[in-house]
């Protein structure tokens, strides 16, 4: 009679300790995939966020307001016409801005807008989050310069234009940037920027309202110091998450670096309508350089 045959104990143990190495050198590989696949998504989205800027400005000949006062809309309102985002523009009501409180982002006339998440404006590589309620945070700024939110001078760094700005009632056309005001040239100068989305009532991120919708050059992509808001409230301080946060002062005014949860650095959308991968360890100089408007200096590599 045949013996019967079957794998020892120790041809079992092989087998399952190969098996166990193929899984752990595919599963990072399966990752980066994914995370690849993100990141060119995410890249779309500021390529279409640069055509938009461009086909508005065709028509108004200047770029919107970043914001318009704190809290009656910003640049993302502003270009819903020109992202597919018709129906959501024409229900909000953007005419009665700095006087009826029901036209604010959170008033009664728009919460029917401010409560959409928008894909165009959503990194997939970033967890979304709603700080009150149901209004929604995105994850791209509009470049307000070289220094802070207030485009003032920062620890001797002298603001030198941005794309945009904080628009006040009356201000008239003198109120807003266009492609006139880029003089470093839009090959060389950042109109959007990545940002997260933080946890909580953090308002970084928190795109349908003015602070939330910058980001300014003073700091380094990803950097580990903390962004600025005057608010303790609205600040959530995460250094692990790529997220240091703390409370505005005179001399650290609010500001919001450009971060994101892709390795390495942070995508942008040039005022050429261009996108690219900016490294995290860009020279701080050229970085700023790249956030100003008209500096007049020679950009280094980047």
């Amino acid at each position: 009679m045949r013996a019967l045959r079957g794998f020892t104990l120790v041809e079992l143990l092989v087998v399952i300790a190969i098996i166990g190495v193929l899984i752990a050198l595919l599963l990072p590989a399966v990752q980066q995939a994914r995370e690849a696949a993100r990141r060119m998504q995410c890249s779309n989205n500021l390529k279409q966020l640069g055509l938009a800027i461009h086909n508005y400005h065709d028509t108004y000949t200047n770029f919107p307001g970043g914001t318009y006062g704190c809290c009656w809309g910003t640049w993302q309102v502003a270009i819903l016409p020109y992202i597919e985002q018709d129906n959501l523009y024409s229900n909000y009501n953007i005419t009665d801005k700095y006087y009826d409180d029901t036209a604010r982002y959170s008033g009664s006339q728009n919460t029917d807008v401010t409560v959409h998440r928008l894909n165009a404006l959503t990194c997939p590589s970033d967890s979304p989050n709603e700080p009150f309620g149901t209004i929604t945070s995105h994850n791209y700024g509009a470049n307000f310069g070289n220094t802070g939110y207030s485009q003032g001078t920062i620890n001797g760094v002298t603001f030198m234009g941005a794309p945009f700005k904080y628009v006040s009632d009356n201000v008239g056309s003198a109120g807003y940037f266009g492609f006139r005001d880029i003089t470093d040239g839009t090959a060389n100068t950042v109109l959007f920027a990545e940002k997260l989305q933080a946890e909580g009532s953090d308002l970084r991120a928190y795109s349908w309202w003015g602070d939330g919708t910058s980001v300014s050059g003073y700091q380094a992509p990803n950097s580990s110091e903390a962004d600025r808001i005057y608010s303790a409230s609205y600040c959530n301080n995460l250094p692990l998450k790529n997220l240091p946060c703390d409370v505005a002062t005179s001399s650290a005014p609010t500001m919001f670096a450009a971060r994101s949860r892709h390795p390495g650095g942070v995508q942008v959308t040039l005022c050429d309508g261009s996108s690219r991968f900016v490294a995290e360890t860009i020279q701080i100089d050229t970085w700023r350089n790249l956030m100003a408007a008209r500096d007049g200096q020679v950009l280094g590599e980047f």
